[in-house]
């Protein structure tokens, strides 16, 4: 026998017997899961909203005793009675599909208008498998919304990724799985990766790390620095975190003094250098005007510089001599060319 005439481990002709036994004893069942419903709606009939009867008055405590009652006396859980009363309601026995199961019923109970009921059971969808018009559980399920067995739709399969997904930490795995998938990952659009990845990056230690992995890459480091925003922040940055840097070593390194000491004594010989770097030049330079002389203009550029110079030469002898810096507007005017 050719693997092509089996279904599963079984030819196709023990398939056929057994799907017949089965749809034998599946509507025998559906006799008996209606007969207990029926049963319980006999002993307790619906009542209509709000919990009364017809004329009278009676309390859900009470339909609840007795169902209780039913339960005890037949050994069928209560649940399952208070289920198949309800699903009997819904079906009275001239609605009812002999060749229909009693789970297919029961899902399309779940339709409130009782004229739609009764259509819906009566126009079977199309079952692509078989080609006949046929009820299928996940064919109820999907009339009336509920989530199929076998998802077919990318709504339906969507769903079906949620519903598995409840777990946070379930969902963090698939999601870490399913978008380090080139072709997933290439699906989502510009902007949705960006929110993505700016809602994952809310935790400053993940965006940290994050941001400092992709400027690792040139392509991405060259491209972000061409945001003016971006590269002024990273500016900002830099020059805050050697800031920062500084203020700690200063504050907590034992050598700082000592630094601290060598700084002030560079300082010294940087000022000293640059005085005798000044004479120095001045001695070379003026001895070349002998016998030349300027024009207006020339002396008057010369003037403004020999001004700047001199209150250059005042701050820097008050700066030696109080240990004061700060520059006063007329000499920073001075100093600014102005």
């Amino acid at each position: 026998m050719s693997e092509a005439e089996k279904v599963g481990s079984v030819s196709q002709q023990r398939y056929e017997q057994i799907v017949a036994d089965l749809v034998e004893a599946a509507t025998t069942e559906s006799r008996v899961q209606f007969t207990v419903g029926d049963g319980a709606l006999e002993v307790e009939p619906m009542r209509r909203h709000g919990g009364s009867l017809p004329g009278g008055d009676d309390d859900l405590f009470g339909v609840g005793h007795s169902l209780h009652r039913l339960s005890d006396d037949t050994d069928i859980p209560y649940n399952t009675v208070s289920s198949r009363r309800w699903v009997a309601s819904r079906w009275p026995a001239a609605h009812r599909h002999s060749d229909v199961s009693y789970e297919i019923h029961a899902v399309l109970a779940a339709i409130t208008d009782a004229a739609e009921r009764f259509e819906a059971m009566d126009t079977p969808p199309l079952d692509e498998r078989t080609g006949l018009r046929k009820w299928t559980p996940d064919a109820a399920r999907r009339r009336v919304g509920h989530r199929v067995d076998k998802p077919v739709t990318v709504v339906e399969k969507v769903r079906a990724v949620h519903e598995l997904a409840l777990d946070d930490q379930v969902a963090a795995q698939v999601a870490a799985d399913l978008l380090r998938r080139p072709e997933v990952a290439a699906r989502l659009p510009a902007q949705e990766k960006v929110d993505a990845i700016r809602d994952l990056a809310h935790d400053e230690q993940i965006a940290v790390r994050a941001a400092a992995d992709l400027l690792r890459r040139p392509e991405v480091a060259f491209k972000a620095m061409a945001d003016d925003g971006a590269r002024n922040m990273v500016n900002h940055a830099q020059v805050e975190r050697g800031r920062q840097a500084r203020e700690h070593f200063e504050q907590s390194d034992p050598i700082a003094p000592v630094v601290r000491q060598l700084q002030r004594t560079s300082e010294f010989l940087d000022l000293a250098t640059a005085c005798h770097s000044f004479v120095a030049t001045a001695g070379r330079v003026v001895p070349g005007l002998r016998g030349r002389t300027l024009s207006e203009d020339e002396r008057a550029l010369i003037h403004e510089n020999l001004a700047r110079v001199r209150a250059t030469l005042g701050w820097i002898e008050h700066a030696v001599d109080t240990g004061m810096v700060d520059v006063d507007a007329e000499l920073a005017r001075l100093l600014q060319g102005e």
